[in-house]
This record gives C-alpha cells, structure tokens and sequence, in this order.
C-alpha cells in the first residue's frame, strides 16, 4: 500500500513538473530593460529567426504586447499564441519578434491612449515612448535589423490591439505595419477622432481581426473605424479585414490566425 502512495505521490510530481514545463522554444531569449518612461524593469521576450545567427542578414522587427502569452505556456495566463513554432514552421518571409510583458495591473494604463470613466487608463504615450526611445534603439543596435517604418511592426489583441492601433497611427514614421485584432475601440470615443484628424501615411499596412462572438459592439466598432480609413484615402491592398465566424475573444482565435496576418503584413 505505501509503494502505491509512494509512486503515486512521485507521478504527481512528475505530472506537475511538465505542466510547468517551459515550451518556448530555443529560438527565443530574455533580457530586462528599465524604462524611465515607466518607472519599471520591463521584461522582454526575444525571437530570432532560425538562420539568424548564420546568415548575416538583417531582418524586419514586430514589437508585441502581452509578452508572457507569445511564447510559453508556462508563463502565459489562459494559453499561448506560439509564435515561436509558427515561425520556426513557417521560415520564409522572416522577422525578429519583440515581445513586452505587460505591467500587470499597470496594464490598462500602458496600453489605453485614452481614459474610460470607469476604468481609468489613458498612459498609453508613456509606454509608447519607451517603446520608440529606449527598446527600438537597444534592438536595432544589439541585433542585425532593417529599422525603417517600413520594416517594423506593431501587433496585440484586445487593449494590446488598441495600443498597436494607436501606435501605428501616431507614429506611422516608426512603424509601417499593425495586426490589430479585437481592438478595444469601446474604451474612448478619442480613438475615433484621433484617426480623423490624423495625417496618415496612406502606405501603412492594417491587418484587423475580430471575432463574431466576441461583444456586441466589437464588429460595429470595426466596421466604424475601417470607414473613416477609406475616407482618409487607405487603399484597399494597404488594409485587410478578418472576421472570424464564431470566434471569441481568446487567445485561441488569435494565435489560430496569427500565421496568416504574419505573412499578409510581411509580404510585399
């Protein structure tokens, strides 16, 4: 009876110590970076392409937000996007994934360029500052990049497709490509207004997705936002639109699609 509850308890822990496996793959390194901009250590996940470190080529970058879900399902909170075995699988076109964890209950505030009434937020400038004024140049400068607009990226989900929204609108001189997906619109109506006064560089390239069973407004608020671009002149090959029948508001959905906007956005 006792060598049962032995090997039981020893199963156990074997059963456990894979649930915590890390899976991200070789491919993929850490570094911490402070940001004055944030008053904060930031960490920061890393993917390098496959061939990186033989082929002395230089190589397109996408910065990306919810760092802790790209990658590894040890760290992420209800499952990960595997952007690392989407890209070792994929190989062609290739690119550095920048992955910035985000701040926890700072969330919010890092990734709404507007406040909501209830919910507070709207710091969104700061984080994007670090983003521009500190993690760009230390990337460019450490690793082999392409660092013009047009090949540097911008993508996240939910707040993070916000963000990468607003990123790519405010500063299209930096970043030349967005995947937006279920971008939270709702927050604050200045989303809107920002985008109708905004000089837009008409070549930025908009990659949306959302889901159909995602809230009520989500698709509506797409649709809005995807008008005003038209009127402001984006040409249709610079922007696409995805909508996911049935799809809901979940990690699932957007790593599901990420191979297909990846090679939209990276592809001339």
């Amino acid at each position: 009876m006792k060598k049962n509850i032995g090997l039981g308890i020893i199963l156990m822990v074997i059963s456990l110590n894979m649930i915590a496996q890390s899976t991200a793959s070789k491919q993929v390194k850490c570094i911490s970076l402070h940001s004055q901009q944030l008053d904060t250590i930031k960490k920061v996940w890393i993917y390098l392409p496959q061939e990186y470190e033989s082929s002395g080529e230089k190589y397109p970058v996408i910065y990306m937000h919810d760092g802790q879900n790209l990658f590894d399902a040890q760290t992420s909170y209800v499952g990960e996007w595997k952007i690392d075995e989407s890209l070792d699988s994929i190989r062609t076109p290739t690119a550095i994934i920048v992955g910035i964890e985000h701040g926890g209950d700072k969330r919010i505030d890092e990734l709404t360029p507007f406040p909501h009434d209830k919910y507070g937020g709207g710091k969104a400038d700061a984080y994007l500052n670090f983003i521009i004024q500190d993690l760009k140049p230390h990337i460019d400068s450490t690793y082999r990049t392409l660092p013009d607009n047009k090949n540097t990226g911008i993508f996240g989900s939910s707040l993070g497709g916000l963000f990468s929204y607003y990123a790519a609108i405010k500063h299209p001189e930096t970043f030349g490509k967005a995947g937006v997906y279920s971008p939270s619109f709702w927050f604050n109506e200045k989303i809107y207004e920002l985008t109708q006064e905004a000089s837009l560089d008409l070549t930025t390239k908009f990659f949306f997705l959302v889901g159909t069973a995602e809230s009520e407004e989500m698709v509506p608020d797409l649709k809005r936002m995807v008008k005003i671009l038209k009127d402001k002149g984006i040409k249709s090959e610079n922007f696409r639109v995805k909508l996911v029948e049935g799809g809901e508001h979940n990690e699932a959905m957007w790593s599901e699609n990420f191979p297909e906007t990846y090679n939209w956005l990276m592809n001339e």
